[in-house]
């Protein structure tokens, strides 16, 4: 989508440039009515003036926006998302700029944009189909998106999801297990319709299908429990499998936190890791190899996500006419610890 310029707004207003400048720089310069009715035109439009050297129109605010699916509180409580803000903050920080949380629910992320409070936005976890991603696309600001599938005319970064969940389908079917369940994250509120197909959690299932069909097993619905990214969304799944009757000897958990609580359901079940059910967990995050047992898991680079997309984003601010979109995918490896084991006899 071509991003909205002062001739734009200076066609829809009926004025100059040069009167589109003034309302934003030397209001005075302007009787109110004109001025307020340029701006009018301008927000109606999604515009947003901002120049190459923070002089002018649009001066820099030094600010990056961190745009989440459900507000800072529900990301943040989701310790791989806390990961890859520590790794965005380090890299913004060291360049002089501050980090503003935004949420489209909230209302933020329209202030943002509406009182030039931010110099770009990285966006986590949200499609560029979503309401708040167009939003942000129609006011010309620099975006970066991470852990979704970007088009090419946005910077993007994330991992290669699939390959990572396949690893870890076939480290299990080479201990011999044939009954798997899923613990998956609940489609964010971000997505409409239960997802978008390049985000996380669909690519995760995507990789435990395609690898378990090469085998000639199927995983049915029954076989998905799916809920919060988090300790108690990983025992509440595994209970709830267990008051189904399903009885899984492997578990593929799309989250550590979640793989942690598996660990903890299975032990009021009264059920040993990795003797009676063998868990395998995703990101590698640090709780990994100190939950017990240690958690076989797949190992994510989420801070390196979080550092390169902030780099990626502060390049396209620093030269908005030369710096091309970047797309870059992340390599995953498996992590063998003790939560896997070849499944008891019978």
């Amino acid at each position: 989508m071509r991003r909205v310029r002062i001739a734009d707004v200076a066609a829809q207003a009926g004025v100059s440039k040069t009167a589109v400048s003034f309302a934003f720089n030397s209001p005075e310069r302007l009787n109110q009515r004109t001025s307020a009715r340029i701006r009018e035109v301008a927000a109606a439009l999604g515009y947003r003036p901002r120049s190459r050297d923070g002089a002018g129109l649009g001066a820099s605010s030094r600010t990056i926006g961190l745009l989440t699916p459900d507000g800072p509180s529900l990301a943040f409580a989701d310790a791989s998302y806390a990961a890859l803000c520590e790794g965005a903050s380090e890299v913004v920080e060291a360049a002089g700029y501050g980090l503003l949380c935004l949420s489209a629910a909230g209302g933020s992320l329209e202030r943002a944009i509406r009182d030039r409070s931010v110099d770009g936005i990285l966006a986590l976890g949200l499609a560029e189909a979503s309401l708040p991603v167009e939003g942000v696309r129609r006011s010309g600001l620099p975006l970066v998106l991470a852990d979704v599938e970007a088009l090419p005319e946005h910077g993007s970064v994330d991992s290669n999801d699939e390959v990572g969940a396949r690893a870890a389908v076939r480290h299990l079917l080479g201990l011999g297990h044939r009954r798997f369940a899923v613990v998956g994250m609940e489609p964010s509120e971000g997505f409409e319709g239960g997802g978008p197909s390049g985000s996380v959690a669909s690519r995760r299932l995507s990789g435990y299908r395609q690898a378990l069909q090469t085998s000639g097993i199927r995983l049915g619905d029954r076989r998905i429990v799916v809920g919060p990214a988090s300790f108690d969304g990983g025992m509440a799944a595994l209970h709830r499998l267990w008051e189904d009757g399903l009885r899984p000897t492997a578990i593929l958990a799309m989250s550590d936190a979640m793989a942690v609580g598996v660990l903890r359901a299975a032990r009021e079940l009264g059920l040993s890791v990795p003797g009676d059910l063998s868990v395998v967990g995703f990101d590698d995050l640090d709780l990994a190899a100190h939950s017990s047992p240690p958690l076989t898991t797949v190992q994510v680079p989420v801070r390196r996500k979080g550092s390169e997309a902030a780099g990626m984003l502060l390049r396209m601010i620093a030269e908005p006419d030369v710096a091309r979109p970047e797309h870059r995918t992340l390599e995953t490896r498996l992590i063998l610890r003790a939560s896997t084991a070849p499944p008891a006899a019978g």
